[in-house]
């Protein structure tokens, strides 16, 4: 009885075999299901060539070691860019800190313009920088920052249902705000003070990608209620 079921395994097995053939994916699952392998075929770990385009032939010691080289160069990579990104938010977050006190010192609208200009043009190099009020808070103010079109419908199709928008407008949206057309991307930021609409900023940049709607707005949200508020303030004077 015995040799009769161990005569039926062997079949079984036979047949499995057959109708299984070996494949990639069987032979992973194997090794990820048998980690002890190499540990019972130790010579394999030197004795196994691999093709390297690089190399020619390598064992599969060295093709790990390969393999962690560039898992390391990868993540000391990594490392640079966030040590870069690290260094850039502290300067800006310098910079806003710095612009918030000279803002607080302004004693007119008008210095209040020349500070977000000088800023905006000089301090972080981009290229331009406008404010459109609603007529009904535009008031006798004169500036060259001060973008006298109608500039409604632009709010109206951007800024109606968010606080900003970032990327690339119309060359007839371009026009509208900085009287001129302008390549590459701009910002444009919804002034709100006490859920009383002022207008928006606009900022552009000669890069195409510079402002892009991923970007993080956690220092822009301080920036536009910090200058709503102090806006509101000078034009009510």
């Amino acid at each position: 009885m015995k040799e009769e079921t161990s005569k039926i395994n062997d079949v079984q097995q036979g047949i499995n075999s057959e109708d299984l053939p070996l494949t990639d994916e069987l032979v992973v699952s194997y090794l990820q299901d048998n980690p002890e392998f190499f540990n019972r075929h130790n010579s394999l770990m030197t004795s196994l060539r691999l093709i390297d385009e690089q190399r020619g032939t390598v064992s599969l010691v060295e093709r790990q070691q390969q393999l962690l080289r560039q898992k390391i160069h990868g993540l000391e990579d990594e490392i640079t860019q966030l040590m870069s990104v690290a260094n850039h938010n502290e300067q800006l977050f310098v910079l806003y800190s710095d612009l918030y006190l000279r803002l607080l010192d302004c004693q007119s609208a008008g210095e209040l313009l020349d500070c977000l200009h000088h800023t905006t043009i000089e301090l972080l190099s981009l290229s331009s920088f406008k404010l459109w009020l609603l007529p009904a808070n535009n008031t006798a103010l004169t500036h060259h920052s001060l973008s006298t079109n109608d500039c409604a419908d632009i709010m109206q199709n951007r800024l109606s249902k968010e606080e900003y928008y970032f990327g690339r407008l119309q060359e007839s949206e371009q026009t509208l705000i900085f009287s001129q057309p302008c390549a590459g991307s701009v910002v444009l930021i919804k002034l709100t003070h006490e859920e009383k609409v002022l207008g928006f900023m606009a900022i552009g940049s000669a890069e195409a990608h510079h402002f892009d709607p991923r970007m993080d707005t956690l220092l822009l949200n301080q920036f536009k209620r910090l200058v709503a508020k102090l806006l509101q303030q000078q034009l009510a004077l």
